[in-house]
């Protein structure tokens, strides 16, 4: 946590904003002195609900307003980020909502607004700072899962995508707004992969979405396997959706269920489960985490820009020149998929 926390100025109320940076601003004790959003009527509604101060007409209303020692928490849809940025002081400290714009193009261009502008950018892939995912993190530092072999990250369930309206107009959908947060989480864990195959998906309950399904293997080599799986378009009740992350090694295995995508947005619990194989009974432990992936996450990187533009010698995880990696990722899966499969020869 910062020492000296900062006031936060919100750009965007939607429903990210409701659900989880308020929340988790409230839990924290961050100060939030006020909100912009073209839809004034839901900037008021939001700001009553959790007593901001302030809801301004205008991004030049709020600009000017702004305390120097503010951050910007940009909360607005992937194709809307290029046009913020260039608005923000010189020298602002700034997290923004993931996606970083809507393709490798748009974040390269978005990452260097920010270095021009001098800016302390981070981007707000939350799931790093999940309490689940910082206990598997503690397990790996600590060597209690050895030498990684197998990561598996597998989602079966129903998502509302109807929450999300801006949705039906974009060309990217699961992967650019879902499992980017697991190609970042992964990411943050073993590396830059070497290279993607994936395929997404259409559904016909969702006609309107360009794609709701994904699968994705990352290249790591002939060592380590990693797979990411979504589908989101599960009918069945909860008995049998899934949503767990898979940590396997030599000297262990870790399995994190994160129950906050089965019943969204209500969630389920969270299970952490572990099993060190040099027991001389390979049973399976499990941990009570405190905390969740929302809210609790969205502190962990709100906490991490204030601490950065306290002290410029700290590290940013997720800086917009990290982001621009996992946007390399998206890319790469897209392309792999509008690329197809190889051909089968059955002559």
């Amino acid at each position: 946590m910062p020492g000296h926390p900062r006031p936060i100025l919100g750009i965007g109320a939607g429903g990210i904003v409701r659900d989880a940076h308020l929340p988790a601003y409230r839990v924290a004790g961050f100060e939030h002195i006020g909100l912009y959003d073209l839809n004034i009527d839901k900037a008021r509604a939001l700001a009553k609900q959790f007593d901001v101060p302030r809801v301004f007409r205008s991004m030049d209303e709020a600009l000017s307003t702004a305390p120097d020692n503010v951050v910007f928490d940009v909360a607005v849809p992937g194709g809307g980020v290029r046009d913020v940025i260039p608005l923000l002081p010189d020298g602002a400290a700034v997290l923004i909502q993931k996606p970083l714009g809507l393709n490798l193009a748009d974040a390269r261009h978005i990452c260097q607004l920010c270095h021009d502008k001098n800016l302390t950018a981070a981007v707000n892939f939350q799931l790093r700072y999940a309490p689940p995912i910082i206990a598997l993190r503690d397990l790996i530092d600590r060597g209690l899962l050895g030498e990684l072999h197998d990561i598996q990250m597998q989602v079966t369930l129903w998502t509302p995508w109807e929450l999300w309206d801006f949705l039906k107009t974009e060309d990217r959908v699961e992967i650019l707004y879902h499992s980017i947060h697991y190609l970042d989480m992964i990411r943050s864990f073993v590396g830059d992969p070497t290279g993607v195959y994936a395929r997404v998906h259409r559904a016909p309950h969702h006609p309107d979405l360009a794609d709701v399904k994904s699968t994705t293997i990352l290249d790591y080599g002939d060592n380590l396997r990693v797979t990411v799986s979504a589908n989101h378009c599960h009918e069945g009740d909860l008995t049998n959706q899934e949503s767990y992350i898979r940590f396997e090694g030599d000297k262990g295995i870790a399995k994190v269920t994160l129950g906050l995508c089965m019943d969204y947005p209500r969630g389920q619990p969270n299970i952490f489960e572990y099993c060190l194989l040099d027991q001389d009974e390979r049973t399976w432990q499990t941990v009570d985490i405190d905390g969740t992936w929302m809210p609790h996450a969205f502190i962990g990187t709100m906490a991490s820009v204030m601490r950065k533009a306290e002290d410029p010698s700290l590290p940013l995880p997720t800086h917009v020149d990290d982001a621009l990696l996992t946007m390399a990722v998206v890319e790469a899966a897209y392309a792999s998929s509008a690329g197809g499969a190889t051909p089968i020869d059955y002559s």
